[in-house]
């Protein structure tokens, strides 16, 4: 009976001692974990976006676009966008065909960024995200006289107010850089592809608003200037 009761208190001290010697490594532990917990909340704001590109192309070539943006953050990591924007084009008698096109018309395009940079609430993004794009346009496409292959005689064609209309879709990468305050810049290149479009009834437009020119590269670009709220 002695020895029984000589290795249960020896048991019962051992215990007690262990758990002596842990109880500082487990408030550490627990004061860690209470300073890594991330206290960011879910909605941190929004902001305001501008495109230099499309206003630099209205400047230096016969198309282009305004466009503007409002984004959400959600924990710095997602980013709820909408775009939306007014393309145009007065492209005059084309070198090859003589034809010439014109068209204005806003266009949107709604989707999300994702920031997948390890340390999120820096300021800093490196994003990939996706978009949904539509466009409804009118073109008027022209083509001045030309003499008629079988009766020699001048004639024209033309269609003024066809309507159009297109869905892409557009998958991207960018960066977005905190310069000073809530001024941000950055860009994004970006990869088009069309999913569904009605040219009207003369075949392929020459330009989309917010998609582009057809036939050309699928690829594209944005530089914006961006303002946290």
């Amino acid at each position: 009976m002695t020895r029984r009761t000589s290795i249960s208190t020896y048991i019962s001290r051992t215990t007690i001692s262990l758990a002596l010697l842990l109880l500082p490594t487990a408030s550490a532990a627990q004061g860690f974990l209470k300073l890594e917990r991330d206290t960011v909340p879910l909605f941190k704001g929004f902001a305001v976006s501008f495109d230099l590109v499309g206003l630099l192309q209205m400047q230096l070539s016969d198309y282009g676009q305004y466009e503007g943006a409002l984004r959400l953050n959600l924990h710095d990591q997602y980013f709820p966008t909408f775009e939306l924007g007014i393309g145009r084009a007065n492209h005059p008698q084309d070198a090859s065909t003589g034809i010439a096109y014109k068209t204005s018309a806003p266009y949107f395009r709604l989707g999300a960024d994702f920031n997948i940079m390890k340390r999120k609430h820096t300021g800093n993004r490196i994003f990939v995200g996706f978009r949904y794009g539509y466009t409804h346009y009118k073109a008027d496409i022209s083509r001045p006289p030309f003499p008629d292959p079988v009766w020699k005689w001048n004639t024209t064609y033309g269609v003024s107010g066809m309507p159009c209309h297109q869905h892409w879709v557009e998958v991207l990468f960018g960066l977005d850089a905190k310069v000073a305050g809530p001024l941000h810049l950055g860009w994004s290149g970006r990869y088009r592809s069309r999913i569904a479009h009605d040219d009207g009834i003369v075949g392929n437009t020459w330009y989309v608003p917010g998609y582009g020119k057809q036939g050309g590269s699928n690829l594209g670009a944005t530089f914006n200037v961006t303002i946290d709220i």
